[in-house]
């Protein structure tokens, strides 16, 4: 045990105990019952994996595997040489997620990958190659690559000629922001494309060309890509081919090229954008995130304008325009096409039995169909391409809510991850699910059609499914991870976590514990129950707060956890800073059981 000092003044200091990490009384009282005379063997430890942590199929074989990784890991501990653990070790163990993960996919794809694009939710990036926000940010392939490395699958690129008119630059048009070279995010992406993950990378592409640029792009395309370039041979498809049949591949997605500098404006009109008075905590971290149905009832008030239903991109229909002009080199570079949205919300989720497609909405437009048309929405999202994107005035580049996407099916949910916040945090949660490989099979759910053409309803009161009950034992690692005076600059931090559920509107509730006062090393014991009536679709939410009474509370960590993929038993939970990295030290110990 060490003391701390805190220098209050130039003559007085505060000193506090500093404790070692110590196991909570419940696992010293597993360790006894799953150890004999304070050594736990081989056999001890397998009964332990197999009756704590759910691992009902293990053998002995694996379970000898476990206890070689923590000897490996642990070694600094003096384990004895043979193959058995002490209380110490047991501790230690459990403490290491790299052993102890809390998700069963620890980065391996186990789901099924064969299923068309269509039925899986993908990592989608938008304006990949903003470096901060909307306006007056610089633009590089560096975001393009940390996306990329992070398991993003969805990359889009604005295409704009450069001020000579000769050659193409990416940059988010009509705006401050400085340009970067087509052909260097070309390269990058080529380059970093299956780093994390070897399953298809998409790349949507805004066009502002003219048919000699578009021609060029063409060139460059094929020149950077080669044999990894997925080009189809029909611009109509059945159905859309799977991430398995795609592996290593890139696929190039675009609706018909536009007139030439044809763009959308960033003063789209905007009903609900008025600056909102909010929380010093909501400035720091984003919006709480809201209930569901509490978001829309925003548009209750006025029921959409079917006529209104057309983007700012789809001012005019200039598919002849494409057939006459457009390059046709470029033109078959185009795997998915996006198709032009004509007419009203029943128009453009019209399903054809002979194509697919892909059309893209924005957020507020598909927020407002969603009311009106949420069933057709789920329809022709069970075979075709949703992209929803940010508003235009999100010019700061924060996010939205992915879940009203992602419960209506949508499968590329496209946020701003230049940023950070509570939304950002939810979609690198969603895509910790199938082995961190940027595409999580959507469930059955929203794949099923009922006898009278009925189909999942996130809105309809459905019976409890499961219960989930989560235990926040103890956390460690802000001692390591931060200076001694970054949350209080007289005393040891006083923190506490925030549990929740994002998920449908029935499943979505936060609670926390209580605050642990002057402790780097907190210890809650306290027990928490969720009742999920569509688990597949439920997010856990974990964040870690610095109670401060003068200010608003400091950010100690989270996490976001698939509730579809979470581990039974006493586990390990990293945390992660603000934007997404992950703490080399700072994690929880919970357990998690289902009833």
């Amino acid at each position: 045990m060490s003391k701390q000092a805190y220098k209050v003044c130039c003559c007085f200091q505060r000193r506090f105990k500093f404790k070692e990490a110590e196991a909570p009384d419940e696992i010293k009282a597993l360790f006894r019952i799953y150890s004999e005379n304070g050594v736990m063997t081989i056999e001890h430890l397998h009964k332990f994996l197999k009756e704590v942590q759910g691992e009902d199929e293990i053998t002995m074989e694996q379970a000898e595997s476990v206890m070689e990784s923590i000897i490996k890991e642990l070694k600094h501990l003096h384990v004895l040489h043979r193959k058995v653990l002490n209380l110490e070790a047991f501790f230690g163990y459990l403490f290491t997620d790299t052993i102890n993960y809390p998700l069963i996919s620890a980065n391996k794809v186990h789901q099924d990958m064969t299923a068309p694009l269509s039925h899986y939710f993908i990592y989608t990036s938008h304006n990949s190659y903003l470096t901060g926000n909307q306006i007056s940010s610089d633009c590089s392939d560096l975001p393009i690559i940390k996306a990329l490395e992070q398991g993003v699958r969805v990359i889009e690129l604005d295409m704009w000629p450069n001020s000579n008119k000769d050659n193409v630059d990416i940059y988010h048009g009509r705006t401050l922001t400085t340009p970067v070279d087509l052909i260097k995010c070309l390269n990058s992406i080529r380059k970093h494309a299956f780093v994390a993950s070897e399953f298809p990378v998409i790349l949507t592409l805004e066009d502002h060309l003219t048919p000699d640029l578009q021609a060029k792009v063409a060139e460059m395309v094929t020149q950077a890509f080669g044999d990894v370039l997925f080009c189809s041979s029909s611009e109509c498809l059945l159905d859309f081919p799977s991430p398995e049949s795609l592996k290593r591949r890139i696929i190039i997605s675009t609706k018909p090229p536009k007139e030439y500098l044809e763009t959308k404006s960033i003063k789209e009109k905007d009903d609900h954008s008025q600056k909102v008075k909010t929380s010093s905590e909501e400035a720091a971290w984003g919006r709480e995130v809201s209930d569901i149905a509490d978001h829309l009832k925003t548009y209750n008030e006025k029921e959409p304008d079917e006529g209104k239903y057309q983007d700012e991109e789809d001012t005019r229909d200039d598919s002849q325009h494409f057939q006459e002009n457009a390059a046709p080199e470029y033109k078959n570079l185009i795997a998915i096409h996006a198709r032009k949205r004509k007419g009203g919300i029943k128009d453009w989720l019209k399903i054809d039995p002979n194509n697919v497609t892909r059309i893209s909405l924005g957020e507020e437009k598909f927020e407002k169909a969603v009311l009106s048309h949420g069933a057709d929405i789920v329809r022709f999202t069970q075979r075709n391409l949703l992209r929803i994107f940010p508003k235009a005035m999100r010019l700061d580049s924060s996010n939205y809510n992915p879940l009203i996407g992602w419960t209506h099916g949508a499968q590329m949910v496209a946020l701003n991850m230049q940023g950070f916040g509570r939304y950002l945090w939810l979609m690198q949660g969603m895509f910790r699910a199938n082995g961190g490989c940027g595409y999580v099979k959507k469930p059955d759910i929203l794949l099923q059609v009922g006898p009278n053409n009925e189909v999942f309803d996130p809105r309809r009161s459905l019976p409890v499914k499961k219960t989930l009950k989560v235990k926040v034992y103890m956390g460690e690692g802000w001692n390591l991870d931060f200076h001694q005076s970054h949350f209080d600059t007289y005393s040891p931090p006083d923190f506490y976590v925030k549990v929740g559920i994002a998920g449908v509107s029935a499943d979505s509730l936060v609670k926390k514990t209580k605050v642990v006062e002057d402790n780097w090393i907190p210890t809650w014991n306290e027990e928490f129950e969720f009742q999920l009536t569509v688990p597949e679709l439920a997010l856990l939410r974990i964040e870690v707060h610095e109670y401060d009474m003068s200010a608003k509370d400091d950010f100690g960590g989270q996490t976001c956890l698939p509730v579809s993929e979470l581990k039974k038993g006493i586990r390990s939970v990293p945390l992660y800073n603000e934007k997404g990295d992950k703490y080399k030290s700072v994690k929880l110990l919970m357990r998690f059981d289902f009833v």
